[in-house]
Protein backbone atom coordinates (compact mmCIF):
# COMPACT_ATOMS: atom_id res chain seq x y z
CA UNK A 1 0.00 0.00 0.00
CA UNK A 2 2.74 2.55 0.80
CA UNK A 3 4.53 1.74 -2.41
CA UNK A 4 1.41 2.71 -4.18
CA UNK A 5 0.95 5.63 -3.00
CA UNK A 6 4.58 6.39 -3.16
CA UNK A 7 4.40 5.92 -6.91
CA UNK A 8 1.41 8.09 -6.79
CA UNK A 9 3.13 11.16 -5.42
CA UNK A 10 6.16 10.62 -7.70
CA UNK A 11 3.86 10.41 -10.60
CA UNK A 12 1.88 13.68 -9.48
CA UNK A 13 4.42 15.47 -8.79
CA UNK A 14 6.56 14.36 -11.55
CA UNK A 15 3.97 15.78 -14.09
CA UNK A 16 3.73 18.97 -12.26
CA UNK A 17 7.88 19.52 -13.02
CA UNK A 18 7.68 18.91 -16.88
CA UNK A 19 3.90 20.66 -17.26
CA UNK A 20 4.50 23.36 -20.21
CA UNK A 21 4.04 27.19 -18.96
CA UNK A 22 0.97 29.00 -20.20
CA UNK A 23 1.85 31.34 -23.37
CA UNK A 24 2.17 34.77 -22.95
CA UNK A 25 -0.69 36.92 -23.88
CA UNK A 26 -0.93 38.38 -27.03
CA UNK A 27 -0.49 42.05 -26.81
CA UNK A 28 -1.77 44.61 -29.29
CA UNK A 29 -0.98 48.13 -29.40
CA UNK A 30 -3.24 50.36 -31.66
CA UNK A 31 -3.04 53.75 -32.47
CA UNK A 32 -5.34 56.19 -34.36
CA UNK A 33 -4.77 59.61 -35.08
CA UNK A 34 -6.25 62.47 -37.28
CA UNK A 35 -5.25 66.01 -37.20
CA UNK A 36 -7.23 66.55 -33.83
CA UNK A 37 -6.83 63.88 -31.77
CA UNK A 38 -4.47 60.86 -31.37
CA UNK A 39 -5.86 57.71 -29.68
CA UNK A 40 -3.86 54.87 -28.52
CA UNK A 41 -5.30 51.61 -27.33
CA UNK A 42 -3.60 48.77 -25.34
CA UNK A 43 -5.44 45.11 -25.65
CA UNK A 44 -4.32 41.75 -24.02
CA UNK A 45 -5.87 38.84 -25.10
CA UNK A 46 -8.12 40.88 -28.05
CA UNK A 47 -9.95 42.61 -24.41
CA UNK A 48 -9.31 46.07 -24.99
CA UNK A 49 -7.97 47.35 -21.09
CA UNK A 50 -6.98 51.13 -21.89
CA UNK A 51 -7.36 53.58 -24.28
CA UNK A 52 -5.59 56.66 -24.11
CA UNK A 53 -6.73 59.88 -26.03
CA UNK A 54 -4.64 62.65 -26.75
CA UNK A 55 -5.40 66.46 -28.04
CA UNK A 56 -3.25 68.16 -30.21
CA UNK A 57 -5.27 71.20 -31.00
CA UNK A 58 -5.48 72.44 -27.47
CA UNK A 59 -3.47 72.71 -24.36
CA UNK A 60 -6.28 69.90 -22.86
CA UNK A 61 -4.35 67.41 -20.97
CA UNK A 62 -4.74 63.49 -21.87
CA UNK A 63 -7.53 61.47 -20.37
CA UNK A 64 -7.61 58.31 -20.04
CA UNK A 65 -11.07 55.86 -20.94
CA UNK A 66 -11.33 53.16 -18.24
CA UNK A 67 -12.73 49.73 -19.71
CA UNK A 68 -15.20 47.79 -17.55
CA UNK A 69 -14.42 44.59 -17.97
CA UNK A 70 -17.85 42.85 -19.76
CA UNK A 71 -17.46 39.69 -17.35
CA UNK A 72 -17.11 41.35 -13.65
CA UNK A 73 -19.73 43.90 -13.72
CA UNK A 74 -23.49 43.16 -12.73
CA UNK A 75 -26.35 44.17 -14.92
CA UNK A 76 -27.47 47.11 -12.68
CA UNK A 77 -24.19 49.22 -12.95
CA UNK A 78 -20.21 49.72 -11.87
CA UNK A 79 -20.70 48.93 -8.07
CA UNK A 80 -19.43 52.69 -7.44
CA UNK A 81 -22.62 54.52 -8.25
CA UNK A 82 -21.50 55.31 -11.68
CA UNK A 83 -24.31 54.53 -14.30
CA UNK A 84 -23.03 51.88 -16.38
CA UNK A 85 -22.55 52.34 -19.92
CA UNK A 86 -20.94 51.01 -23.29
CA UNK A 87 -18.44 53.53 -23.39
CA UNK A 88 -16.51 53.49 -20.46
CA UNK A 89 -15.14 56.06 -18.20
CA UNK A 90 -13.06 59.38 -18.51
CA UNK A 91 -10.60 59.46 -16.00
CA UNK A 92 -8.45 63.13 -16.21
CA UNK A 93 -4.76 62.20 -14.42
CA UNK A 94 -4.39 65.15 -11.86
CA UNK A 95 -0.27 64.40 -11.16
CA UNK A 96 1.89 62.17 -13.47
CA UNK A 97 4.63 60.60 -12.30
Amino acid sequence: MLRHAVLLWLALTGASVFAEPPPEPKVERNVSEDDQVRVEELKVRGETKKVTVKNKLTRAPDYEIVVTDAGRESAGGTGNGISKSGSGTRVWRVLNF
